[in-house]
């Protein structure tokens, strides 16, 4: 997996690593089940066992296996004033599995 984090991202990650004192850590919310909706974010927490660490710029990034799982192969964390942390590309899918028998 590649994580490119853009220099706004980064410096807001440090600020809130600094305030939080906690580690930043990509978080996946599905919902729904026929059309399911993921969207990404980023929570503050402490670590935990499982969790895959990325490391880069003196700043450790975690994310569970379900996450990356939802993931692309390339994902990217940029941070903007309005919006706060856009993580990753949020979608929506209309798949129904319907078992016929």
């Amino acid at each position: 997996m590649k994580l490119k984090v853009t220099d706004a991202a980064i410096e807001k990650l440090k600020e809130l690593i600094e305030t939080e004192g906690k580690i930043p850590r990509i978080d996946a919310d599905v919902t729904g089940g026929c059309g399911m909706s993921v969207k990404f974010s980023i929570v503050f927490d402490e670590p935990r066992r499982n969790d895959l660490c990325i490391e880069m710029d003196e700043i450790q990034i975690r994310l569970d296996r379900f996450t990356k799982r939802y993931l692309d192969e390339e994902a990217e964390i940029d941070y903007l004033d309005e919006q706060g942390f856009l993580v990753g590309d949020s979608f929506t899918s209309s798949a129904c599995a319907i078992e016929i028998g």
